[in-house]
């Protein structure tokens, strides 16, 4: 496995992984493996892992929602387990906050899948075991975000994607 050049990676953007998103730019660490294909690091999980789509699009929005909206790496993970209906499933992102519960749930697409009432469906089952507070959506290019109040049962969408220091008590 070697790790790319800057070089290497300029000449790769463009393919169906490496869109420009609608992000601020990530300079990623990434790798080829023969076998495995194209790597991108995860710094949430520590590891390299391969580079779909909807992979480029998480590593480009955790790093925004650190680097622009101050959300502690220390409280999010990627890729966590849950049990739904006796099946297990996993949550793209979850963001917890200083008491460890779940406090923000991010659903992630490729860019070229559209958002549809179907994308919140799935976040929203996903709540019904983690209840999160907030709930984002985002194919790279659209991020919606909506709060849950649970005091009143009502859900709201937000004109954008909060900074933590305002939703973390």
């Amino acid at each position: 496995m070697t790790e790319l050049s800057s070089e290497e990676i300029h000449q790769i953007k463009g393919s169906e992984c490496i869109v420009q998103l609608n992000l601020p730019p990530l300079k990623p660490k990434l790798k080829h493996d023969a076998r495995l294909g194209l790597l991108i690091y995860d710094p949430l999980r520590q590891k390299f892992v391969a580079l779909t789509p909807e992979e480029w699009v998480r590593q480009n929005f955790t790093s925004f929602m650190q680097r622009s909206l101050g959300y502690p790496s220390g409280l999010m993970a990627n890729e966590i387990g849950i049990k739904l209906n006796g099946m297990t499933r996993r949550c793209d992102t979850v963001v917890f906050n200083r008491q460890a519960s779940p406090l923000m749930i991010v659903e992630y697409k490729a860019p070229g899948v559209r958002i549809t009432g179907d994308v919140f469906n799935q976040i929203v089952r996903y709540n019904m075991v983690l209840k999160a507070e907030y709930l984002v959506v985002s194919n790279g290019l659209q991020h919606y975000c909506c709060h849950v109040d649970y005091s009143t049962l009502t859900t709201r969408f937000l004109p954008q994607i909060p900074f933590y220091k305002d939703i973390q008590p």
